[in-house]
Protein backbone atom coordinates (compact mmCIF):
# COMPACT_ATOMS: atom_id res chain seq x y z
CA UNK A 1 0.00 0.00 0.00
CA UNK A 2 1.35 3.44 -0.93
CA UNK A 3 2.44 6.01 1.61
CA UNK A 4 -0.47 8.26 0.55
CA UNK A 5 -3.15 5.75 1.51
CA UNK A 6 -1.38 4.74 4.70
CA UNK A 7 -1.39 8.38 5.85
CA UNK A 8 -5.07 8.81 5.02
CA UNK A 9 -6.09 5.57 6.76
CA UNK A 10 -4.14 6.56 9.86
CA UNK A 11 -5.45 10.15 9.82
CA UNK A 12 -9.14 9.43 9.25
CA UNK A 13 -10.01 8.17 12.77
CA UNK A 14 -8.04 11.03 14.32
CA UNK A 15 -9.98 13.63 12.33
CA UNK A 16 -13.28 11.85 12.91
CA UNK A 17 -12.61 11.71 16.66
CA UNK A 18 -12.18 15.48 16.76
CA UNK A 19 -15.45 15.79 14.88
CA UNK A 20 -17.23 13.71 17.49
CA UNK A 21 -15.47 15.25 20.50
CA UNK A 22 -15.40 18.89 19.36
CA UNK A 23 -17.41 19.74 16.23
CA UNK A 24 -20.67 18.02 17.21
CA UNK A 25 -20.75 19.24 20.84
CA UNK A 26 -19.83 22.78 19.75
CA UNK A 27 -22.65 22.68 17.20
CA UNK A 28 -25.20 21.29 19.66
CA UNK A 29 -24.44 23.74 22.48
CA UNK A 30 -24.28 26.75 20.16
CA UNK A 31 -27.55 25.80 18.47
CA UNK A 32 -29.27 25.38 21.83
CA UNK A 33 -28.35 28.91 22.90
CA UNK A 34 -29.03 30.29 19.42
CA UNK A 35 -32.54 28.83 19.58
CA UNK A 36 -33.19 30.50 22.94
CA UNK A 37 -31.88 33.83 21.64
CA UNK A 38 -33.93 33.58 18.46
CA UNK A 39 -37.19 32.86 20.30
CA UNK A 40 -36.68 35.74 22.73
CA UNK A 41 -35.77 38.20 19.99
CA UNK A 42 -38.63 37.04 17.75
CA UNK A 43 -41.18 37.27 20.57
CA UNK A 44 -40.07 40.80 21.44
CA UNK A 45 -40.52 41.85 17.83
CA UNK A 46 -43.84 40.01 17.58
CA UNK A 47 -45.09 41.75 20.72
CA UNK A 48 -43.98 45.08 19.20
CA UNK A 49 -42.37 46.41 22.39
CA UNK A 50 -41.00 49.79 21.13
CA UNK A 51 -37.56 50.19 22.76
CA UNK A 52 -36.75 46.49 22.99
CA UNK A 53 -37.83 45.95 19.40
CA UNK A 54 -35.34 48.57 18.21
CA UNK A 55 -32.58 46.94 20.24
CA UNK A 56 -33.41 43.58 18.66
CA UNK A 57 -33.44 45.09 15.17
CA UNK A 58 -30.03 46.67 15.86
CA UNK A 59 -28.66 43.33 17.06
CA UNK A 60 -29.90 41.55 13.93
CA UNK A 61 -28.57 44.32 11.68
CA UNK A 62 -25.15 44.27 13.35
CA UNK A 63 -24.70 40.51 13.38
CA UNK A 64 -26.00 39.86 9.86
CA UNK A 65 -23.94 42.72 8.48
CA UNK A 66 -20.55 41.54 9.75
CA UNK A 67 -18.65 38.31 8.93
CA UNK A 68 -18.62 35.50 11.48
CA UNK A 69 -14.83 35.32 11.25
CA UNK A 70 -14.53 38.99 12.20
CA UNK A 71 -16.89 38.46 15.14
CA UNK A 72 -14.73 35.59 16.38
CA UNK A 73 -11.61 37.74 16.12
CA UNK A 74 -13.21 40.67 17.92
CA UNK A 75 -14.36 38.53 20.85
CA UNK A 76 -11.32 36.27 21.22
CA UNK A 77 -8.43 38.49 20.12
CA UNK A 78 -9.91 41.97 20.50
CA UNK A 79 -11.56 41.97 23.93
CA UNK A 80 -8.33 41.18 25.82
CA UNK A 81 -7.11 44.67 24.83
CA UNK A 82 -9.85 46.11 27.08
CA UNK A 83 -9.27 43.61 29.87
CA UNK A 84 -11.91 41.01 28.94
CA UNK A 85 -10.54 37.50 28.49
CA UNK A 86 -12.49 34.50 27.25
CA UNK A 87 -11.21 30.99 26.72
CA UNK A 88 -11.58 29.59 23.22
CA UNK A 89 -14.63 27.40 23.90
CA UNK A 90 -16.76 30.05 25.65
CA UNK A 91 -15.76 32.58 22.98
CA UNK A 92 -16.72 30.22 20.15
CA UNK A 93 -20.05 29.29 21.74
CA UNK A 94 -20.84 32.95 22.46
CA UNK A 95 -20.11 34.11 18.92
CA UNK A 96 -21.71 31.15 17.13
CA UNK A 97 -24.84 31.39 19.30
CA UNK A 98 -25.35 35.11 18.79
CA UNK A 99 -24.49 34.90 15.10
CA UNK A 100 -26.87 32.06 14.30
CA UNK A 101 -29.46 33.45 16.70
CA UNK A 102 -29.78 36.60 14.61
CA UNK A 103 -30.61 34.63 11.47
CA UNK A 104 -32.89 32.21 13.27
CA UNK A 105 -34.74 35.09 14.95
CA UNK A 106 -35.98 36.25 11.56
CA UNK A 107 -37.11 32.71 10.77
CA UNK A 108 -39.02 32.43 14.03
CA UNK A 109 -40.47 35.93 13.65
CA UNK A 110 -41.81 35.07 10.20
CA UNK A 111 -43.30 31.86 11.56
CA UNK A 112 -44.98 33.72 14.42
CA UNK A 113 -46.48 36.25 12.03
CA UNK A 114 -47.86 33.42 9.88
CA UNK A 115 -50.17 32.31 12.70
CA UNK A 116 -53.66 33.82 12.28
CA UNK A 117 -54.39 36.67 14.70
CA UNK A 118 -57.75 35.06 15.40
CA UNK A 119 -56.02 32.32 17.40
CA UNK A 120 -54.46 34.90 19.70
CA UNK A 121 -57.82 36.59 20.11
CA UNK A 122 -59.45 33.25 20.88
CA UNK A 123 -56.87 32.66 23.63
CA UNK A 124 -57.61 36.07 25.09
CA UNK A 125 -61.33 35.31 25.05
CA UNK A 126 -60.87 32.24 27.26
CA UNK A 127 -58.78 34.23 29.74
CA UNK A 128 -55.25 33.12 28.84
CA UNK A 129 -52.35 35.49 29.52
CA UNK A 130 -50.06 36.62 26.72
CA UNK A 131 -47.33 34.18 27.75
CA UNK A 132 -49.84 31.32 27.98
CA UNK A 133 -51.15 32.14 24.51
CA UNK A 134 -47.63 32.17 23.13
CA UNK A 135 -46.58 28.96 24.87
CA UNK A 136 -49.69 26.85 24.29
CA UNK A 137 -51.09 28.22 21.01
CA UNK A 138 -48.69 30.31 18.92
CA UNK A 139 -45.22 28.84 19.49
CA UNK A 140 -46.13 25.17 18.83
CA UNK A 141 -47.63 26.10 15.46
CA UNK A 142 -44.81 28.53 14.67
CA UNK A 143 -42.15 25.92 15.33
CA UNK A 144 -43.84 23.53 12.93
CA UNK A 145 -43.71 26.23 10.25
CA UNK A 146 -40.13 27.19 11.09
CA UNK A 147 -38.79 23.65 11.53
CA UNK A 148 -37.35 23.17 8.00
CA UNK A 149 -35.54 26.53 8.11
CA UNK A 150 -34.27 25.95 11.64
CA UNK A 151 -32.98 22.53 10.60
CA UNK A 152 -31.10 24.15 7.73
CA UNK A 153 -29.65 26.63 10.23
CA UNK A 154 -28.38 23.71 12.30
CA UNK A 155 -26.67 22.18 9.27
CA UNK A 156 -25.17 25.56 8.38
CA UNK A 157 -23.95 26.00 11.96
CA UNK A 158 -22.25 22.62 11.86
CA UNK A 159 -20.15 23.80 8.92
CA UNK A 160 -19.52 27.22 10.46
CA UNK A 161 -17.83 25.61 13.46
CA UNK A 162 -14.87 25.03 11.15
CA UNK A 163 -13.98 28.69 11.74
CA UNK A 164 -13.36 27.88 15.41
CA UNK A 165 -9.94 26.66 14.36
CA UNK A 166 -8.95 30.31 13.92
CA UNK A 167 -9.27 30.86 17.69
CA UNK A 168 -7.17 27.79 18.63
CA UNK A 169 -9.93 25.17 18.99
CA UNK A 170 -8.65 21.83 17.73
CA UNK A 171 -11.60 20.69 15.63
CA UNK A 172 -11.40 18.68 12.43
CA UNK A 173 -9.64 21.22 10.23
CA UNK A 174 -7.09 21.99 12.93
CA UNK A 175 -6.43 18.27 13.39
CA UNK A 176 -5.93 17.93 9.63
CA UNK A 177 -3.50 20.86 9.73
CA UNK A 178 -1.49 19.20 12.50
CA UNK A 179 -1.27 15.93 10.58
CA UNK A 180 -0.49 17.75 7.34
CA UNK A 181 2.42 19.58 8.98
CA UNK A 182 4.05 16.18 9.48
CA UNK A 183 3.19 14.43 6.21
CA UNK A 184 2.39 17.17 3.66
CA UNK A 185 -0.61 15.42 2.10
CA UNK A 186 -2.84 18.48 1.86
CA UNK A 187 -5.30 17.33 -0.79
CA UNK A 188 -6.05 13.95 0.70
CA UNK A 189 -6.36 15.17 4.30
CA UNK A 190 -8.69 18.04 3.51
CA UNK A 191 -10.78 15.77 1.30
CA UNK A 192 -11.19 13.53 4.35
CA UNK A 193 -12.38 16.53 6.36
CA UNK A 194 -14.87 17.33 3.61
CA UNK A 195 -16.13 13.74 3.56
CA UNK A 196 -16.70 13.75 7.33
CA UNK A 197 -18.55 17.07 7.18
CA UNK A 198 -20.63 15.67 4.33
CA UNK A 199 -21.45 12.57 6.38
CA UNK A 200 -22.49 14.64 9.40
CA UNK A 201 -24.67 16.92 7.28
CA UNK A 202 -26.22 13.96 5.49
CA UNK A 203 -27.20 12.35 8.80
CA UNK A 204 -28.74 15.62 9.98
CA UNK A 205 -30.64 15.86 6.70
CA UNK A 206 -32.06 12.36 7.18
CA UNK A 207 -33.11 13.26 10.73
CA UNK A 208 -34.69 16.48 9.45
CA UNK A 209 -36.74 14.65 6.81
CA UNK A 210 -37.90 12.00 9.29
CA UNK A 211 -38.89 14.68 11.82
CA UNK A 212 -40.76 16.66 9.16
CA UNK A 213 -42.74 13.57 8.13
CA UNK A 214 -43.61 12.90 11.75
CA UNK A 215 -44.70 16.51 12.29
CA UNK A 216 -46.85 16.34 9.16
CA UNK A 217 -48.50 13.10 10.33
CA UNK A 218 -49.17 14.53 13.78
CA UNK A 219 -50.51 17.73 12.24
CA UNK A 220 -52.72 15.73 9.89
CA UNK A 221 -54.19 13.72 12.73
CA UNK A 222 -54.78 16.88 14.73
CA UNK A 223 -56.60 18.53 11.83
CA UNK A 224 -58.68 15.39 11.21
CA UNK A 225 -59.58 15.23 14.87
Amino acid sequence: MSRFWMILIEAFPQILLQGIKVTLPLTAVSFFFALIISVIVAMIQYADIPVLKQICRFYIWLIRGTPLLVQLYVIFYGLPSVGIYLDAWPAAIFVLSFNEGAYMAETVRGALESIPVGQVEAGQCVGLSYLQIMWHIVLPQAFKVAFPSLSNSLIGLLKETSLATTITITEMIRQAQIINSKHYETLGLYCEVAIIYLAFCTILTWIQRAAEKRLNRVGGRTEND
